[in-house]
């Protein structure tokens, strides 16, 4: 908590009007979701300016508005002179020196975890921390918010936890840098290094070396690493031992593995070694991608002391955010596995792969662009396409600009069902008109192709 002079003092903001005493709990910039209480910051995304939202917010109970940019006339503050208004040159940098300040003001007790990675970002925070919550009162990144706004907010909602299970993401160098000196992370975690944004920057060692920047803001290098992607395992292998690694894997000696996997429909189950201990473990979602999230939870837990039965527990009632492989079954018993809010070539393959666990039943992958590949397109493309082929999916449905290249490479190798449609309609037409009781049906794609409106 702070003061409303302790908030001009660390944001040089200018007070309008108000109270220096006024306390200033949970900040916020959603006015649909502001409680009584909260102090409210406006923010400018995109064509919305959140500032001109400061009198929703009052309605709401805010007793403190932080805003930027906007002209307020003498009548309307007079509406509301018992409110206090401060305004800031850029409210997203105050909301930043806000986070900074409150995480370093909360040192000794919370712990931060910090989770980046080319996919798997959002899932493996959420099992991580499920397992956490069964010992400490815990905090997490809502939904993905991870970049240079959703991080100071989820570190400004900030109440009495213990620990802040954190998401950061990327999409140039010095992303992850400015995140981690806000949220400066106890232990880090990094999933994977795959090809998401590689058109930014450049080639995979590029990416592996923008996530490792999550380090800058550690006093204590410590990381968990996924011991079976080549190249964490090569860093790993060269690290000097100034940091402090932490593996988990199926492939590579680790110190948390797996054995024993039976991938099943909408669940897997797998024996769990925790050091010296092994447990048999069931995930909830089916997939090898999520044997691979649970064996980092479980590895998170044990360095916090967590017991294993605790991470069991954590691991085996975890739920998924939405739109993260969320099973939708329709009216005409047809299954749709929404996983449109990003995609990979990484993450497609580990859709794929899911997709092919149904059994006795057709299945279909509808599939759109991967943003952010820059001269790459092509290339990844044709790979995805690759992967279809040497699957034993039946129906592949393309559309989008790059997505020509999924099919082309697709139809090279293959004698499936293939189609290309230029519209979204054609593909929800397909859907009303094509589709068979019991059909399984994946959709994919990055999140601005909005495939997340054919379920």
């Amino acid at each position: 908590m702070l003061t409303v002079k302790q908030v001009i003092e660390i944001t040089n903001a200018k007070m309008l009007q108000g109270n220096l005493e006024d306390e200033c709990r949970v900040f916020s910039y959603d006015t649909r979701e502001l409680r009584p209480q909260d102090t409210f910051i406006g923010i400018k995304t995109g064509d919305i300016d959140g500032s001109n939202f400061w009198e929703e917010a009052f309605k709401k109970g805010c007793k403190v508005a932080i805003i930027q940019d906007i002209d307020i006339d003498e009548k309307s503050m007079e509406n509301w002179k018992d409110r206090t208004i401060l305004i800031v040159e850029d409210t997203i940098v105050a909301a930043q020196k806000l986070a900074t300040f409150i995480r370093l003001q909360n040192d000794k007790k919370l712990k931060v975890i910090a989770i980046t990675g080319s996919v798997g970002k959002t899932s493996t925070k959420d099992m991580v921390a499920s397992v956490v919550s069964k010992q400490f009162k815990t905090l997490k990144t809502k939904a993905n918010y991870n970049n240079h706004i959703g991080l100071p907010f989820t570190i400004l909602h900030l109440e009495d936890e213990e620990v802040a299970v954190v998401e950061m993401g990327m999409n140039h160098f010095g992303e992850i840098s400015l995140l981690t000196n806000i949220a400066k992370p106890d232990l880090a975690i990094i999933t994977n290094i795959g090809t998401s944004h590689i058109g930014n920057l450049g080639s995979r060692e590029n990416i592996l070396k923008a996530k490792l920047e999550i380090l800058e803001g550690m006093d204590k290098k410590e990381i968990v690493v996924n011991n079976d992607n080549d190249l964490l395992h090569k860093w790993n292998s060269e690290n000097n031992k100034t940091i402090e690694i932490h593996t988990f894997g199926m492939e590579n000696k680790s110190e948390v593995w797996a054995e024993n996997v039976e991938l099943q429909e909408n669940s897997s189950k797998f024996l769990c070694h925790i050091g010296e201990e092994a447990v048999e473990m069931t995930v909830p979602v089916g997939g090898i991608h999520f044997v691979y999230n649970a064996l980092c939870a479980a590895l998170v837990g044990k360095i916090l002391g967590i017991s294993v039965e605790k991470i069991k527990e954590g691991i085996e009632k975890f739920e998924l955010t939405k739109k993260r492989m969320e099973i939708i079954k329709k009216e005409n018993d047809v299954t749709i596995i929404n996983d449109a809010y990003n995609a990979s070539l990484e993450s497609i393959r580990a859709a794929i792969q899911y997709l092919e666990g149904y059994k006795g039943h057709r299945k279909i992958a509808i599939l759109g662009d991967i943003f952010e590949l820059g001269e790459h397109a092509e290339k990844i493309h044709r790979q995805v396409g690759q992967v279809v082929a040497n699957s034993n999916i039946d129906v592949l449905i393309c559309s989008g600009e790059n997505s020509k290249y999924i099919v082309e490479e697709a139809k090279k190798s293959s004698d499936k069902e293939i189609y290309y449609y230029e519209t979204k309609e054609e593909i929800k037409e397909y859907l009303k008109n094509q589709t068979k009781p019991q059909d399984i049906v994946l959709i994919k794609a990055s999140n601005g192709m909005k495939f997340y409106e054919l379920c």
